[in-house]
């Protein structure tokens, strides 16, 4: 009798210790994520959730390093330094063809724009056929270039790319008249059409939404319950975008995420969107412009890329 008594407060002391054990853990905090930025119109979110409590909200901390390079950003990336960055495909392309692992987690709202100079009459891209266009070489950028050529049935050599992987520099010669045309992100776009050049066309007229946000394989395994919990926050941040006026932000963009000071007047910001998977296209069309022009050697599919972090 007397076994049978110490045998039963036994199981009792471990099913006690297991229960705490359990509670324990569903209270222990999320790990930390540190995100790379860029002052492109795709880190708003990010930059609004951290402002507005949204990350400490869902229980995560969520560290912002500001970057002026994509070629910084991604050498961060594949130090260690940070657990992802708001991207594009082309980035994850390359990194995964380097042997560095990385996951796709969501599409984001960034644009690009093809913009003709103040003196320049070709209102078409067709139009510009033989003229100077500047682009940063292998990049995103010229990736919608050449996908907003072929819809005019054109190829990349229909103009005289003119490589300026400067963003500033790009938009300074524009404005300058020294270019035909060039194709920018924002909100560098809109600051060139603020000053007096056109747009042509662009990324959003062409459906195509090549921006995305990337984690490396490790933390997307690790860390999934702390993306997870980023993605609430980064929703949160989306619906205050797009319900705000945008003169009520505008300072804090400038201030924290590294925008000229001429956006504050020049830029109009896309309708945010809840964090989602990227359309197939998106990838496989850009995937097949990589390895049509031999910068990678692998033909990923859509599964290679992206990973679902949004299921339980």
């Amino acid at each position: 009798m007397k076994k049978c008594l110490i045998f039963v407060l036994l199981m009792i002391s471990m099913l006690a210790f297991g229960g705490c054990g359990t509670e324990q853990a569903k209270n222990a905090p999320l790990p930390k994520l540190t995100v790379g930025l860029m002052p492109d119109v795709d880190s708003l979110p990010f930059l609004i959730a951290q402002e507005k409590g949204y990350f400490k909200e869902e229980g995560v901390e969520v560290e912002l390093q500001q970057y002026k390079s994509a070629m910084d950003r991604d050498a961060a990336l594949q130090s260690g330094t940070l657990d992802g960055d708001v991207s594009d495909m082309l980035a994850v392309a390359f990194a995964k063809d380097g042997g560095f692992d990385v996951n796709v987690t969501s599409f984001t709202d960034g644009s690009y724009k093809l913009v003709a100079g103040a003196e320049e009459s070709a209102k078409t891209a067709k139009e510009l056929a033989g003229k100077d266009v500047a682009v940063s070489r292998n990049t995103i950028i010229e990736y919608v270039t050449d996908q907003i050529l072929a819809k005019d049935g054109m190829t990349g050599d229909s103009i005289n790319k003119v490589i300026i992987p400067q963003i500033p520099t790009r938009l300074e010669m524009l404005q300058n008249g020294k270019l035909a045309a060039a194709t920018l992100p924002e909100p560098m776009a809109s600051i060139a059409v603020h000053n007096g050049c056109h747009f042509v066309t662009g990324s959003d007229e062409l459906g195509i939404n090549p921006g995305v946000i990337m984690f490396t394989a490790a933390s997307a395994k690790d860390k999934k319950a702390s993306i997870q919990a980023m993605y609430r926050a980064y929703n949160k941040a989306v619906k205050y975008l797009n319900e705000t006026p945008q003169d009520e932000y505008m300072d804090l963009v400038i201030e924290k995420g590294g925008f000229p000071q001429a956006s504050k007047d020049a830029l109009k910001l896309p309708k945010y969107h809840e964090a989602a998977l990227p359309k197939t296209s998106d990838v496989t069309d850009c995937i097949a412009w990589l390895t049509g022009k031999g910068l990678i050697s692998t033909s990923y599919t859509y599964d290679d890329i992206v990973l679902d972090v949004f299921s339980k």
